[in-house]
């Protein structure tokens, strides 16, 4: 896993979800018909989002006929960083009390509770 030395906003996220789930290089006309639809966001704020996510070095862009856009992080990376973030953050970087809180608060069905049982029990027969 690569260490993330930058934060990303909700709307720069916005954009780092199209490339991450485009697994490609895609273009400015791409990202702005997409987030247009779907935020309402004028071309400035894009561009602005573009610039800002690649003065951080969360993504680069390759220059061809156009600029077409790619992550430098992979979305694995950047959500294994939150998710280690905020454990260490509210749960003093203990995991075993941040699932013992999502138990106790009733955020987690008996479903998934035996799902994880049974994710648990698998992690045992592989070790």
């Amino acid at each position: 896993m690569c260490t993330i030395s930058f934060k990303i906003s909700d709307a720069e996220l916005e954009v780092m979800r199209i490339l991450w789930r485009d697994k490609r290089a895609v273009s400015f006309s791409d990202i702005r018909m997409e987030l247009s639809d779907k935020m309402g966001w004028e071309k400035s704020t894009i561009a602005t989002l573009l610039r800002r996510l690649q003065k951080k070095g969360a993504i680069s862009i390759q220059e061809k006929e156009i600029h077409y856009y790619v992550p430098n992080i992979t979305k694995e990376d950047y959500v294994g960083h939150k998710k280690k973030s905020l454990i260490d953050k509210l749960y003093e970087g203990s995991t075993k009390n941040f699932v013992a809180a999502l138990c106790q608060s009733g955020e987690l069905t008996e479903a998934d509770i035996d799902e994880l049982k049974q994710y648990f029990r698998m992690g045992d027969e592989n070790k």
